[in-house]
């Protein structure tokens, strides 16, 4: 069901829009559908909300949007859910919801309200697009509160403590984002070792894992158990590669290893089928990082 209401179209139509679609929503859920509701974007809603409140002559809040402009997006919002109908069905609504904040200010108003009610959140990264990272989703900038109610279902697909290594990343990732602004101060030859194989990894996890083509067959869709391999696989190499650069061993020489190229193109070159190969992946890493263990280690 599709429910479009352009931009010149009358005003009242197009705050109309939004509850018209999640009315449909509910009439699918009660037949004992699960529905997805895509809302693009609650933000032109909130503006022909802004735009009528001002016709009426209401007193203005913060940017000219009504007072009541939180409680219109709370009662929005809380229709989303899982029920149990009284045709004995179960049913849900799901409701995806976009923002399009002007220049990317997440401070505005909608933005700002709508992050007070929901619990998972997608943050579009501009300079991502720029630099050809798809998706383009800021992973600081993001963030779930159903970490724990999913961490159980991730281990029992997987046999692997999900949450513990995803926590592992992100903090790897929030540290790169503080050596940044080192880095674009003095340079990378600043850092000690230590903070330079952090940035090392925290690229692997980039270029390795978070991006993605969707034009490759292979890197188009990986499964949770190809997932958690990856990311174990280069938690596995920051864990060994840590280790080395503490006895001294300069940085390059992990990064000239030849198992970093192939960390990196292993989410295109391994299928959900073959993930036995991330056995052979770890097994050049004890090789390559043992050949250097020895060498610093003595």
């Amino acid at each position: 069901v599709l429910i479009a209401n352009t931009s010149n179209m009358p005003v009242a139509a197009r705050e109309a829009s939004i509850y018209t679609g999640i009315t449909i929503a509910e009439y699918y859920r009660d037949m004992g559908y699960h529905v997805a509701l895509m809302a693009d974007s609650t933000s032109r809603w909130a503006e022909a909300l802004r735009e009528v409140s001002g016709r009426l002559e209401e007193m203005p809040a913060e940017e000219g949007y009504p007072a009541y402009l939180a409680g219109r997006l709370a009662e929005f919002y809380e229709r989303a859910g899982y029920v149990n109908n009284l045709n004995g069905t179960q049913g849900s609504v799901s409701i995806v919801g976009a923002v399009s904040p002007p220049g990317g200010d997440f401070s505005e108003p909608v933005t700002q309200h709508t992050k007070r009610f929901i619990r998972c959140f997608w943050a579009l990264d501009k300079s991502l697009a720029s630099a050809r990272h798809f998706p383009a989703i800021n992973w600081l900038d993001s963030y779930s509160e159903y970490l724990e109610d999913v961490g159980g279902w991730w281990r029992e697909k997987t046999g692997k403590d999900w949450l513990s290594m995803r926590n592992r990343a992100m903090e790897l990732l929030s540290e790169e984002s503080r050596l940044s602004q080192i880095v674009k101060l003095v340079g990378p030859d600043a850092l000690p070792f230590t903070e330079r194989m952090v940035l090392e990894t925290t690229r692997l996890i980039r270029e390795g894992i978070l991006q993605q083509n969707a034009t490759e067959a292979v890197d188009a869709y990986s499964s949770v158990e190809k997932q958690i391999r990856l990311l174990e696989i280069v938690l596995y190499f920051h864990e060994r590669g840590m280790a080395i650069v503490k006895r001294g061993a300069p940085i390059n020489l992990i990064h000239d290893l030849p198992v970093v190229d192939r960390i990196i193109r292993a989410k295109s070159t391994i299928t959900n089928e073959e993930l036995n190969k991330f056995d052979d992946l770890q097994k050049e890493i004890d090789e390559q990082m043992s050949q250097l263990d020895a060498e610093y280690r003595s």
